[in-house]
């Protein structure tokens, strides 16, 4: 039987995880182990990674919220190389019992947290720290045409980002995405 140094925890919006490593300090530094297959698959996790994005970004800077549809909808596994973010994830799933329900966490290079995103969830995060620099797994890859997104402050997911609207930094592409409201999401695209 393997030997686990990760834990996995459950959070309040099903099918989304949050994993936590054990950390081994020395006066070298740390070691941890960062991904297993098998550990994934243990917690009913099937998806095989195929693509690794990283992004820095400065203070203030606020990504998403943004998802792929149809049939290059992804499934993310999000971790904090350096500094610190709020990630931000939506319920989009059709029948879900959540649907609209948002959830935030801090990841950080300090506490060496991972989320995992299934499929029909929009993302997005904010840069908390002077910069950071994000690590995130997909098992789907990026497909432009397949682009979509809601708009962060959508009044009807409530989400408190900790930052007044005026410290934001959003790309303009962001600042035009639809409402959540009453669309179809699997037809919501990213307006050019």
């Amino acid at each position: 039987m393997p030997f686990y140094i990760m834990k996995c925890f459950e959070t309040p919006i099903a099918g989304l995880l949050l994993f936590e490593p054990t950390v081994y300090p020395d006066d070298r530094g740390y070691f941890f182990e960062a991904f297993r297959d098998d550990f994934l698959k243990k917690q009913r996790i099937h998806n095989a990674f195929v693509q690794d994005n990283q992004s820095r970004s400065t203070q203030g800077v606020l990504r998403g919220l943004h998802y792929q549809v149809g049939e290059f909808a992804q499934s993310k596994l999000i971790r904090v190389l350096r500094g610190e973010i709020l990630d931000v994830v939506v319920d989009l799933r059709e029948n879900s019992p959540f649907f609209g329900r948002s959830y935030s966490v801090v990841l950080s290079e300090d506490n060496y947290r991972q989320l995992y995103i299934p499929k029909g969830f929009a993302h997005g995060f904010l840069t908390l720290s002077p910069t950071a620099d994000i690590l995130y797994k997909c098992d789907t890859y990026y497909h432009k045409n397949a682009e979509a997104g809601i708009r962060y402050n959508d009044p009807a997911l409530k989400i408190d980002w900790g930052f007044a609207a005026s410290q934001l930094i959003l790309s303009e592409k962001d600042t035009m995405l639809p409402l959540l409201g009453n669309h179809s999401l699997t037809e919501i695209p990213f307006i050019p």
